[in-house]
């Protein structure tokens, strides 16, 4: 087996920086700091830590190539995240308590809390960033798209606007010619909006959660063509590198200053990859830092739960008994990863049949095996990676990569060993925008549907509810995980929320939501010096006892976890009211 020390070569014609930069250079996650034995004893390397656990390595893609479809890799490869976002009304905030909060007596804003949003950048010049003044609320903006200027002390790449140069491009005629870093899909710009928009015209136009937060974005750079390539990202779909998002929240977390000003991240980006129980790198290093006092980590759910795009099932017992999982895939889909996970101590392996007929023998997983088929009447390759013991989780790991796959119904036999446990798996699909066309399972669950990283135990992780109506949004992310884990925490408004680009609706507008509640309270525990040690457990633990639970439900549940959002009711817990 390939290990990282002979995967590194001698970086001697390229600066660390260049390398981060360049296409020629893909990029690992190891969970050691210690470059050394991560990377080998080489004269030069470019290495960059995050914290005191987790390290990037930046890797010539040539050596990387050879090793892609092996499971070694994929403990290392970074995952690849997609958005979560499909006349003023303050609806909304009403109807979450968030509005009551602002006004007298509590009177909270988010004055003296940091909000930051890790996403796609913000349109700095609208009126829903600006003080009465007319200057910028935004503290720091970090582009890592542009290259020009001075990144952030610590950080290889990327270009820091702070708030004097916000100010100075707001005076200008085109203030986006003084300072180019524009948000050009909106994503980021809605959340923050929604989150800490400032109140215009007396809060008739426009007012945020937390319209007295300082702002703080880092506008995320697009992941590399050879991991869009590799994971088969549609062409010209935003798909963000799991490297890029830890360093922004690096970045975010730094402007946090203990019992004073503390920091609220928000979090609206999803993917599928995954165990759905431990999380990726990211959803780990999200736990941790939720941990720290005076930080606030808010997760969206994703938009998954009706994608059919997981399944759930258990093989029966006796002699080669299986489970037949049938996947419809549409027209025109270039090609998608499928992952199976197998619960211990069961051993799993399985069969495919095309559309058309032709068949994949059942094989049995070995130490990171990796095998590829092609079919004599179809154009499909299939390449099938194995490994019985996935390092991070313990359990069994399948992952097909399907390239050109024929349009109809394709068959997986799922079989079990005899003398198993539960004899239970799980499959999920990429994420909706990472696949071509309509391709999912026929029986599928809309359970376990929460997208990585919210899928993260500490941080608040909000589904998404319809409060017109108060129903529950169909597309909405659903718990709990696949141990039993619950989540989500709670519900939030995310369906035709107001934004300063209009309405909008979503999982990552439930998060900015939520995450400007976290500033509220962060107000009144920190920065009013009520409770200056408080932090995100105790934060989402009064937000769940001031959750709204209707009658005739029962609570945890995997749609609603402990109810709506209600951070009025949260204050009254507190009260004992």
């Amino acid at each position: 087996m390939r290990t990282i020390v002979g995967l590194l070569p001698l970086f001697m014609r390229m600066t660390c920086e260049e390398k981060v930069l360049s296409e020629e250079y893909g990029e690992l996650i190891v969970d050691f700091t210690d470059p050394i034995p991560a990377f080998g004893e080489v004269n030069e390397f470019c290495f960059t830590r995050v914290n005191d656990r987790y390290g990037i390595g930046y890797v010539l893609q040539s050596e990387l190539d050879p090793i892609m479809g092996t499971m070694y890799v994929y403990h290392y490869l970074p995952r690849i995240f997609g958005l979560m976002a499909d006349d003023f009304d303050p609806v909304s905030l009403i109807n979450s308590g968030i509005l009551q909060t602002q006004r007298p007596p509590l009177s909270l804003n988010g004055s003296g809390v940091v909000v930051a949003f890790i996403d796609t950048g913000i349109r700095f010049a609208q009126e829903e960033f600006l003080n009465e003044a007319g200057n910028s609320r935004i503290l720091a903006i970090w582009d890592q798209t542009i290259q020009t200027g001075r990144p952030p002390e610590g950080f290889r790449y990327g270009t820091l606007f702070g708030r004097e140069d916000i100010n100075e491009a707001l005076r200008a005629e085109n203030p986006y010619e003084v300072l180019p870093s524009y948000d050009e899909i909106g994503h980021g710009t809605a959340m923050a909006s929604v989150a800490a928009g400032s109140v215009v015209d007396g809060g008739r136009s426009f007012r945020g959660a937390a319209p007295g937060a300082e702002i703080v974005v880092v506008k995320l750079r697009q992941a590399k063509r050879n991991l869009k390539d590799y994971y088969m990202i549609p062409e010209g779909v935003p798909a963000f590198s799991e490297t890029d998002i830890m360093l922004g929240v690096k970045f975010a977390e730094s402007f946090a200053v203990t019992f004073r000003r503390p920091v609220v991240i928000c979090i609206g980006l999803g993917s599928n990859q995954g165990d759905h129980n431990i999380g990726s790198s990211l959803a780990r290093y999200l736990n941790g830092l939720s941990t720290i006092r005076n930080r606030g980590i808010v997760i969206c759910g994703g938009n998954e739960g009706d994608a059919a795009h997981h399944y759930s099932g258990t093989v029966p017992y006796g002699q080669d008994a299986h489970t037949d999982v049938e996947i419809r895939v549409g027209e025109g889909e270039k090609g998608f990863m499928l992952e199976l996970w197998g619960c211990v101590p069961d051993v799993f392996c399985a069969s495919i049949r095309t559309p058309g007929g032709e068949t994949v023998q059942r094989f049995r997983p070995g130490m990171g095996q990796s095998l590829t088929y092609s079919f004599v009447y179809e154009q499909t390759k299939v390449t099938i990676d194995s490994l019985l013991v996935e390092p991070t989780t313990g359990d069994e790991l399948i992952v097909f990569r399907f390239q050109e796959p024929t349009a109809g119904i394709w068959r997986i036999s799922v079989y079990a060993s005899q003398d198993g446990g539960r004899r239970s798996f799980n499959m999920w699909l990429p994420i909706t925008q990472f696949m071509q066309s309509d391709t999912y399972f026929l029986d599928p669950s809309p359970y376990v549907t929460l997208t990585d990283p919210g899928i993260a135990v500490n941080p608040i992780t909000v589904s998404t509810y319809n409060d017109f109506n108060n129903s529950f949004y169909a597309n909405s992310g659903r718990g709990f995980l696949r141990n039993g884990t619950i989540k989500p925490d709670f519900a939030a408004p995310g369906v035709d929320i107001s934004t300063a680009l209009g309405k909008r609706t979503g999982s990552s507008l439930a998060a900015a939501l939520t995450a400007g509640s976290v500033a509220q309270f962060f107000q009144w525990t920190v920065v009013k010096n009520n409770d200056p040690l408080a932090e995100n457990e105790e934060i989402k633990t009064y937000f769940i006892r001031g959750a709204v639970r209707e009658p005739g439900l029962v609570y945890p549940n995997q749609e609603w976890g402990y109810g709506r959002l209600n951070v009025a009711e949260a204050f009254d817990s507190l009260a004992g009211v």
